[in-house]
């Protein structure tokens, strides 16, 4: 869409309008329309989940290592959990769903870069620095300037982290994501090839490059 006004669009997955016109397809070109619209139609509610369940990871993952160096009663836990919760807010304004319809905020889908839009960076940073700071605090006692190191707070702070890393079990959630994530690129690579056939053969459709697949650099 453009602000208010459709600039394309895919109707039954056979029928395809550009500004408003309806584009005489032949029965090669509605072959990859049809398999780039019902592959949008699979994958864009997926990709919604994925970006929500991701944050929710990362923000769970954070506030339990947070709680168990710092804990809750400390001054800057509120903030961090304000932070966290706009981060959260953000993302499903970004990645949204209403019935059946799904939609995704400004941007295209070439990376996860353009999904991290600067609103929600910010919001990340501001999260980030506000743990960091509480964390710090946390460890007030080790004097690094005067060379000199509360041996006491040193072994709570190990022991904390210990207990920490003991109670913080995100690996097979992880794992699930990551695979979650490469079935995803997948998908796309297959959508983005459909897209460039329409693009190549339907003139009107040309100007359209809402998928981009980077290709991985050799290592």
């Amino acid at each position: 869409m453009d602000k208010t006004r459709t600039v394309l669009q895919i109707n039954n997955q056979s029928q395809l309008f550009i500004g408003g016109r309806w584009q005489t397809l032949d029965d090669e070109q509605r072959k990859w329309l049809y398999e780039y619209s019902s592959g949008l139609h699979y994958v864009v509610p997926k990709m919604i989940v994925l970006a929500t369940e991701g944050v929710d990871l990362a923000i769970d993952t954070i506030e339990h290592v947070y709680l168990g160096l710092v804990g809750s009663d400390h001054e800057s836990y509120e903030r961090l959990n304000t932070a966290m919760k706009r981060v959260q807010n953000r993302v499903k304004d970004k990645f949204r769903h209403a019935s059946n319809h799904y939609f995704i905020g400004p941007g295209s889908l070439e990376s996860v870069d353009d999904f991290v839009d600067s609103e929600i960076e910010a919001q990340l940073e501001e999260a980030i620095s506000t743990s960091v700071g509480g964390i710090l605090s946390a460890i007030s006692g080790i004097n690094t300037n005067s060379g000199e190191v509360n041996q006491e707070k040193v072994a709570e702070i190990t022991r904390q982290l210990n207990n920490v890393g003991e109670q913080l079990d995100v690996g097979d959630k992880a794992t699930t994501l990551r695979k979650k994530a490469e079935w995803f690129c997948e998908k796309l690579k297959r959508l983005d090839i459909a897209e460039e056939k329409l693009r190549e053969s339907v003139p009107a459709f040309e100007a359209y490059n809402i998928i981009t697949v980077q290709k991985r650099k050799p290592d």
